[in-house]
């Protein structure tokens, strides 16, 4: 038994599944129990994952085993559970016996013997526990530990093969069925696919070849002239993408000054040396992605795995085609909506080593690669890479950078707009700093045989040479369109008159267009225009949005199902139909007012009934391959535009958009949170680069009521070094990441006063420690409800700490049931 194996063990009454984090000569305690039994001979965690999950633990405050968790595959995990078994049949009714009692014997009596969550299952909210402990006092039920098994397998499918010679099988053709039969005609048709295809075939193979069945071959392997046998199969999610080889292009100056920098830094890991991160920063089109798969194609020659992680599952498929492209057989793909058993099989082959990449979002951090010696973060800057849905509340860009140091591996962290924190650590030299300035377009030939292809006449290429074979091009310009003249000139439409006649142009020369508004729905709030009532959530206490009914115009692929119309939560999902009445003064008057992504579409379709749009946000992206439909569609030509949320801010390169409009660009600008202005800097800045990614150009249109924001106008001005430098200044003045420390503590309760009084309670805690301990440099901000005050039945409340290192005010003394996150990337 070694570091990192799964292993059984006792807890209490139950079998448990651990994890051996290392293997010490004397125990630290007096009494020890044996550990029962090995759940698989493989190891299963690396050393380097273990010190990973250590790290993880102490730097987010987090119990070491969710940690551990994290690297464990989906579906490996056995759960403790117990075994409740009816005692004999079921005896008469007693009157002291409850209905619970009652309930839970007859239940056991008529399905037999059932696990504890089969149970919760036939009996949902009730607590039957209590009913099963007592009947077992009595002797009526009896209760077992068990250890559930594992929920997924290797797949295994049955096998056909010759058991003869060729010679010999066919000397036997007329011998297997009766003469003239169907029977006959079909094994005689599965012999003749044997013959051409030597050694074990899937039977499916030989079903479809010859219109036979398993009966026939059970027929053939008693005459001896087949071996029926099994044989394991991966479960490939990257077996069914289409792509096509490509050789690496010639590399630009600034590319190449990139790419020797991270090759020396591969050279030094190699060697057993330090290498701190890489920072590149590139304008969007600036050719990263190149420098990624030069790094990977050295590490793959050197006998090296790498890990390429991307912010959201919408990039995965266009990234691991240009990575199969290149390293075809050798690329992985990881991400939740995946099967279990294709994750697991991918984490399988990684583990032996039969793979060189993997390629997913934040999860695929934790692939169980034995030669780590490359993890890139795409797009770091993006806040998908925080895991807020549960403990560990963790960064993957820290997480990649922790990981890295730990395996002897390279990080590189790509992005366009780096957050601020990442872009101070590598001007104070703690990270290196490597940039790409230029928007690539491709090799001259390419560009050219691309204008010909879009019929752009040479003299209209408004693009220049760059070093080596490559053109290059400006990003393209942005007009800020003030939305308060839009009203006062009269224009009450969401589309500025700018806009509109942008968006008749493209759709007269046939190109594409992106139309950005980070909310969905039809309409953002509903509420009686004669009361002032607002539809608000039960749940949550925020506004419902609304949702319409499907246009008789659309145009989205079959499997891309839109949300069902009415009201919806999209913090808790609540739905409700939307009241004919106001339900506090039963008012007809109600109204809906805002704008989402629905109605952008549905107002798009009003203006050009002839446009073929798509809708790309959360509600059309729920079933699983819905983003690579949606994508794929587009790319196609099969629309003319596409409207979305963030989602198509996200490094996706679609050369026949030439024209980007963003409806609504304060969005988010507003809210009470430290990295409001940051975030919508990056959207804007990531959005407004889909544009002129191809010979035909392009421009982008920004509309807003805050023209003046310094976030919008750097935004429009693409200069990332305006904004780094006002915003980094404001951080300074305010005492915000990356000149402090934040811990955000955050308490739920059913009831609103209960969970004042724990604030309160733990805030003079807090006080307290921080006065006896003489912290001067930690403050306390707080307590106070979240600005989302009550989600899910629940109301929050919460407590900022901020300083140098506040995080070490909690360490080994965590607060009960507290939601503790550790620089967390928002406040709300």
């Amino acid at each position: 038994m070694r570091p990192g194996h799964l292993v059984e063990v006792p807890f209490g009454r139950q079998r448990l599944q651990g994890v051996v984090l290392r293997v010490v000569a004397e125990p630290a305690v007096a009494e020890t129990k044996a550990v029962l039994d090995l759940v698989d001979p493989q190891v299963a965690l690396s050393a380097a994952q273990l010190a990973l999950a250590v790290h993880l633990a102490e730097a987010t405050l987090a119990p070491l085993s969710t940690c551990v968790n994290l690297m464990v595959p989906a579906g490996l995990n056995k759960m403790g559970d117990f075994r409740y078994e009816a005692a004999g049949p079921l005896p008469a009714p007693q009157g002291d016996r409850t209905p619970g009692q009652q309930r839970l014997l007859s239940l056991l009596q008529r399905r037999g013997a059932l696990h504890g969550r089969q149970i919760d299952r036939a009996l949902p909210r009730q607590n039957w526990r209590p009913a099963a402990r007592e009947l077992s006092r009595h002797g009526l039920v009896s209760i077992q530990p068990v250890l559930s098994p594992p929920s997924v397998h290797p797949k295994v499918v049955r096998t056909v093969q010759l058991a003869r010679a060729p010679q010999v099988v066919a000397a036997e053709l007329d011998r297997i069925g009766k003469k003239g039969s169907q029977s006959l005609l079909r094994r005689q048709a599965i012999l003749h696919f044997l013959m051409r295809e030597p050694g074990p075939l899937d039977v499916s193979w030989a079903y479809a070849e010859s219109g036979g069945d398993l009966q026939d071959l059970y027929a053939l392997a008693e005459r001896g002239l087949v071996i029926l046998g099994e044989s394991e199969v991966w479960r490939d999610p990257v077996a069914g993408i289409e792509f096509v080889p490509s050789e690496p292009p010639p590399l630009t100056r600034d590319q190449e000054a990139a790419w020797e920098a991270i090759l020396a830094g591969l050279a030094q890991a190699a060697a057993g040396l330090a290498t701190p991160p890489y920072l590149l920063h590139g304008v969007t089109g600036s050719g990263k992605t190149e420098i990624y798969l030069r790094a990977v194609e050295e590490v793959l020659r050197n006998g090296g795995q790498a890990i390429v992680l991307v912010p959201e599952i919408a990039l995965t498929p266009q990234t691991v085609r240009r990575f199969l492209a290149r390293f075809p057989g050798q690329v992985g793909l990881l991400h939740s909506q995946l099967s279990t058993g294709e994750r697991y099989d991918t984490w399988r082959r990684a583990q032996l080593g039969q793979l060189g990449v993997v390629v997913g979002p934040r999860s695929a951090l934790f692939t169980p690669f034995p030669r780590l010696q490359l993890i890139v973060v795409d797009e770091c800057h993006d806040d998908s890479y925080y895991q807020s849905e549960g403990p560990p509340y963790y960064h993957a860009l820290q997480a990649a950078v922790a990981y890295a140091r730990l395996a002897g591996a390279v990080c590189v962290l790509g992005s366009a707009t780096p957050d601020l924190t990442s872009r101070r650590r590598a001007e104070q030299g703690q990270w290196r700093y490597l940039q790409l300035p230029e928007r690539i377009l491709a090799h001259h030939e390419a560009v050219r045989a691309h204008a010909e292809r879009l019929s752009v006449r040479p003299e209209a290429l408004a693009y220049r040479s760059l070093e080596g074979l490559a053109d290059g091009r400006d990003l393209p310009p942005v007009r800020v369109v003030d939305m308060r003249q839009e009203l006062k000139a009269g224009n009450r439409s969401i589309f500025s008159r700018a806009l509109q006649e942008a968006l008749q142009q493209v759709l007269e020369h046939e190109q594409q267009a992106i139309l950005f508004l980070n909310r969905r729905g039809a309409a953002t709030y509903v509420f009686c225009r004669d009361c002032g009532r607002s539809l608000r959530c039960p749940r949550c206490d925020t506004p419902l949005t609304y949702h319409s009914p499907p246009s008789t115009q659309e145009t989205a692929p079959p499997a891309v199902q839109p949300s069902p119309p009415g009201l919806t939560c999209h913090h808790c999902g609540y739905r409700a139909h939307l009241p004919e009445k106001c339900p506090q003064c039963g008012s007809q008057r109600i109204r809906r007012f805002g704008t989402g992504t629905e109605r952008v579409e549905t107002e798009l379709r009003g203006l050009y009934p002839g446009a073929r749009t798509l809708r790309w946000d959360y509600e059309t992206t729920r079933n699983k391959g819905a983003h690579d439909i949606i994508l794929s569609h587009f790319q196609a030509g099969r629309a003319d535009v596409l409207v979305g949320t963030q989602m198509l801010a996200k490094g996706l390169d679609l050369p026949l958009v030439t024209l980007v409009g963003v409806v609504l660009a304060e969005v988010g600008l507003n809210l009470p949170d430290y990295r409001a202005a940051e975030r919508t800097f990056q959207v804007l800045t990531q959005v407004a680069g889909r544009a002129g990614r191809s010979p035909l150009g392009g421009e982008v249109i920004l509309q807003t009521f805050q023209p003046e924001h310094y976030a919008i106008q750097a935004a429009a001005g693409h200069d990332y070094q305006a904004f780094y430098e006002r915003e980094l200044a404001y951080r300074r003045e305010l005492g915000y990441p990356p000149f402090t420390q934040l811990v955000r503590l955050e308490y739920r309760h059913m009831e609103d006063v209960k969970a004042e009084q724990a604030a309160r309670q733990l805030a003079g805690d807090l006080r307290a420690r921080i006065a006896s301990e003489d912290r001067r440099a930690t403050e306390m901000i707080g307590p106070a409800p979240c600005f989302y005050a009550r989600l899910n039945r629940l109301y929050r409340w919460q407590i900022i700490l901020r300083g140098p290192d506040p995080a070490s005010l909690l360490r080994g003394r965590p607060p009960g049931e507290w939601r503790i996150e550790v620089n967390p990337p928002n406040l709300l």
